[in-house]
């Protein structure tokens, strides 16, 4: 789970991330959630996410930037873009972005 959020951050920090597919999947589930509570932008959502999210400039982000940006929007806030497989060992490697 530390990893899947340290990926969530990573993402929402950055707004684009390279993995496998398998975390990518994962990944845009949780983060998807963390931007439906930015839009919802209550104290408890916030509370939420500061407890989820390991940097508080990220979410801070989240709610000033980002929750704003998909105000307009019901879902499908992350893009899964699939590249390939990796050169080390052949896993199957997908490139994450916010929408």
């Amino acid at each position: 789970m530390a990893m899947l959020r340290n990926l969530t951050t990573s993402l929402l920090k950055y707004e684009k991330l390279v993995t496998t597919e398998a975390r990518a999947k994962e990944v845009k589930r949780l983060a998807d959630k963390m931007i439906s509570m930015a839009k919802e932008g209550s104290l408890n959502s916030r509370k939420k996410a500061i407890s989820f999210i390991y940097e508080e400039e990220v979410v801070d982000k989240l709610f000033d930037n980002v929750g704003k940006r998909y105000s307009d929007r019901t879902g499908g806030f992350v893009r899964i873009v699939k590249l390939g497989p990796r050169l080390g060992d052949g896993a199957p490697q997908a490139m994450l972005e916010l929408v």
